[in-house]
């Protein structure tokens, strides 16, 4: 995939096959992520599998626009000038989920969900063909410190459990920041990619 003008009908198969419930890896401003159709438990199960997560693991609804994640989270004025300065980009926001998130994706005692907006050409011409958000997670295996960098790595290491791999390049080794808003207040969950200086 071409990084910065990727090819239509390339992302066109792409959106389709993750409508028919598939599993993809794919490039982030941050680095590669596990993304599937928002509804799909196959794809949750498998993430779980691959990454052997817990169900207090918050899956990240990767959005392509601001109106979109606001579908999916509660937002107050405060927060939302926030975000809005942080967007898109290298985080991860944990904030209350609304009724249009299912309940298999919210953290099962405090109702919340993780929501990005990426800055990356091949993610957005991807969720821009989509029309909703990614269910992602961070594409980092057990028992490594560090994420894959390379498609071909992915592929050769996880085509057994994928259904596709988007290569369009290498890109970064660090994940998002993560900031915890659901009590009010922001509070830095993970340190990575993105600057945390204007939430301390």
């Amino acid at each position: 995939m071409h990084p910065d003008n990727p090819q239509p009908r390339t992302i066109s198969q792409i959106a389709d096959s993750v409508r028919a419930d598939a599993l993809i890896a794919y490039p982030t401003d941050s680095c590669y992520a596990l993304g599937c159709r928002l509804g799909s438990r196959d794809g949750i199960d498998r993430i779980r599998t691959i990454r052997r997560l817990d169900d207090r693991h918050h899956f990240t609804l990767v959005c392509q626009d601001f109106a979109q994640l606001g579908q999916f989270v509660r937002i107050d004025n405060d927060v939302f000038r926030a975000i809005k300065a942080s967007t898109p980009g290298s985080y991860t926001f944990i904030l209350p989920a609304t009724r249009e998130v299912p309940r298999m994706l919210q953290h099962p005692k405090k109702k919340t969900v993780g929501v990005r907006i990426p800055d990356h050409v091949v993610t957005q011409a991807l969720l821009a063909e989509l029309g909703e958000p990614l269910l992602s997670s961070t594409l980092l295996l057990p028992d490594e410190d560090e994420p894959m960098t390379q498609g071909w790595e992915i592929k050769d290491r996880l085509d057994h459990v994928l259904d596709a791999v988007v290569d369009s390049g290498e890109c970064g080794t660090e994940p998002t920041t993560v900031i915890d808003f659901s009590g009010g207040e922001a509070e830095i969950v993970r340190r990575g990619a993105g600057d945390t200086t204007r939430f301390e």
